[in-house]
């Protein structure tokens, strides 16, 4: 990584939707596994960076409750690695002090996937270095509904009154409710949508959509984007004096 000077205001949570995978592989004749297994590879490079950036929480977007209408093949080909990434880096994530978290509807998602899931999550619960999120078989549409219907069954079974319903309970019930939110929302691959990604978390986080693939997003980048954002000027609705 080049000499890049680091706003000591950046990000605390920085969330990333890894787009491009599939073009960056097409436009080298491959196919499009190769460009996820590649992106892969980011993923620690970008876990590696986060301390040198003071980035403290990390949030990726691997797997959405859309992609199940691509083709079957290339479907099995995203779970079979997942399942080997887990296996390849739990090991080294651990050494790295990383925290491990996965959010989204994993009933969906073959068991031995889950059992890999359930044990990253158990080896590095303790770890505080860097908070990594991974975001598999998630959609932020399905992950409201999911705490509203937990919500509802807390005030139909009296644990909760319906005065007592406010943001911050709501926000107790979301996949994400041990994180804080997003200060960083950045998208790769030059789409300027966010494809139902924390949408409830991100009501205040910046945004930057960048040309660059994802397999080609390298720590000078990532550090780059981080650097812009400590110009910003945040006033979440105020007036600045």
């Amino acid at each position: 990584m080049s000499a890049v000077e680091i706003n000591p205001e950046g990000p605390n949570h920085v969330a990333i939707i890894m787009d491009g995978n599939g073009r960056w592989a097409t436009q080298r004749g491959r196919p499009r596994l190769f460009g996820h297994q590649a992106g892969a590879k980011r993923v620690r490079q970008a876990v590696e960076t986060c301390p040198s950036l003071g980035v403290k929480y990390l949030t990726i977007f691997a797997f959405s409750t859309e992609n199940w209408k691509r083709t079957q093949s290339e479907i099995a080909g995203l779970m079979a690695l997942f399942r080997r990434h887990i296996q390849r880096e739990a090991n080294y994530l651990h050494r790295l002090g990383t925290r491990v978290r996965f959010i989204g509807e994993r009933e969906k998602l073959d068991i031995k996937l889950q059992k890999l899931m359930d044990y990253l999550e158990k080896l590095t619960e303790n770890n505080d270095t860097t908070h990594l999120t991974v975001a598999l078989n998630y959609g932020a549409r399905d992950e409201v509904t999911r705490a509203t219907k937990r919500l509802a069954v807390e005030v139909a079974e009296k644990r909760l009154r319906p005065e007592q319903v406010n943001t911050e309970v709501l926000a107790s019930f979301l996949d994400t409710y041990m994180l804080p939110d997003p200060d960083l929302v950045i998208r790769t691959s030059g789409e300027a949508r966010i494809s139902n990604f924390l949408l409830w978390q991100s009501a205040y986080a910046e945004y930057e959509f960048i040309d660059t693939h994802w397999p080609d997003f390298t720590p000078d980048v990532f550090a780059s984007v981080v650097n812009r954002f400590g110009g910003r000027d945040r006033r979440y609705g105020a007036v600045k004096a």
